[in-house]
């Protein structure tokens, strides 16, 4: 009989429970000033009104109230089912063995509790993922097929190891047309590209050391452009390879038009770039706004190995970059002068 999996095997025991990430941003801000302080690690600039803020968070992000491996992913005490070793079916859902994944298809289903060694097919709509492991090397973690209101939070998603092990695609919208997605404290990790889907809500997730097999393109969140409102905030999102973003708003063809997308308080670092601002094959943009990030030099002086930003026109209608600062020292650093 397979042994019960608990969650204390994957996250670390010091993980709370998740909360809203500006009210823990500020919180650990308040708290860590004195103790910043007195190891000199503070500095003025790069916020509003010049208000101190913390330098130097990337070695641990939580203690700058960013997401970390403490306080994203499934809470640590909580007993996960091994599918399909203890269960292969539940309300909404199931186990198929002969493709070997996990489909749900019953609308508002409530998946949780679970360690599914495989791809999670979500084909129905109002489904919420709540406490539940995904580990697989294989295509997908997570897809969304024709999906509305679909929540993925409090869960890990990986491969199984950095290299051939590595899953393709954490999560994915498979055919660009699920709407409504929230996906908010996922620990996400050993992925070529950690999520790729174009609107919803991306909030308050920890993702982290991308998988390489030669010839990867490493994302962090890719998009495929388009017009639908998308906001990516309050996420920690780490690239350690040379290539090719923390974020990416570039649609997949020419000319089409990328709009209505917000970076908003994320902890960013690495890529080729950080943040590709959609424009990078001459899209006309427009209401693309990045403000209150905070680029990392943890692995490029440049945050990127070339740099924070590239294809971000601040010339399109409603675009703004205001607030971003690096994290060694707080600076402000400067809007891009075109695109």
């Amino acid at each position: 009989m397979t042994a019960t999996r608990t969650a204390a095997a994957e996250i670390p025991a010091a993980r709370t429970a998740p909360a809203s990430r500006r009210n823990r941003r500020l919180s650990a801000a308040v708290l860590g000033v004195a103790a910043l302080a007195a190891a000199g690690v503070l500095a003025s600039g790069g916020s509003p009104a010049g208000a101190t803020v913390l330098t130097n968070c990337a070695a641990n992000p939580v203690s700058c109230g960013y997401p970390g491996a403490t306080n994203t992913g499934v809470p640590a005490g909580t007993t996960l089912k091994s599918v399909p070793g203890q269960v292969s079916s539940g309300p909404g859902w199931s186990y198929n063995a002969t493709d070997n994944n996990v489909t749900v298809t019953g609308n508002g289903t409530v998946l949780s509790g679970l360690s599914i060694p495989c791809t999670l097919v979500i084909d129905a709509s109002n489904v919420t993922v709540n406490d539940v492991q995904v580990t697989t090397s294989g295509a997908f973690g997570i897809t969304l097929t024709h999906t509305k209101g679909v929540t993925i939070e409090n869960s890990v998603i990986s491969g199984t190891n950095a290299t051939t092990g590595r899953v393709d695609s954490a999560i994915d919208d498979v055919y660009g047309d699920s709407t409504g997605m929230v996906i908010k404290d996922n620990n996400i990790s050993l992925f070529r590209t950690a999520m790729q889907i174009s609107t919803g809500l991306v909030e308050g997730n920890y993702i982290h050391s991308p998988g390489y097999i030669a010839g990867d393109h490493t994302n962090g969140i890719v998009t495929a452009g388009g017009t639908e409102s998308m906001t990516i905030e309050d996420n920690t999102i780490f690239n350690s390879l040379g290539q090719t973003d923390a974020i990416s708003l570039d649609a997949a063809s020419a000319g089409a038009t990328v709009s209505n997308k917000t970076i908003e308080n994320n902890f960013l670092a690495g890529g080729g770039y950080s943040i590709y601002g959609g424009d990078g094959q001459s899209n006309p943009t427009s209401s693309i706004v990045i403000t209150g990030n905070r680029f990392g030099q943890n692995y490029y002086a440049k945050g990127g190995q070339f740099g924070p930003v590239a294809y971000f026109n601040p010339a399109g209608t409603g675009s703004t970059w205001t607030g971003n600062i690096w994290d060694t020292t707080a600076q402000a650093i400067a809007a891009p002068t075109s695109a």
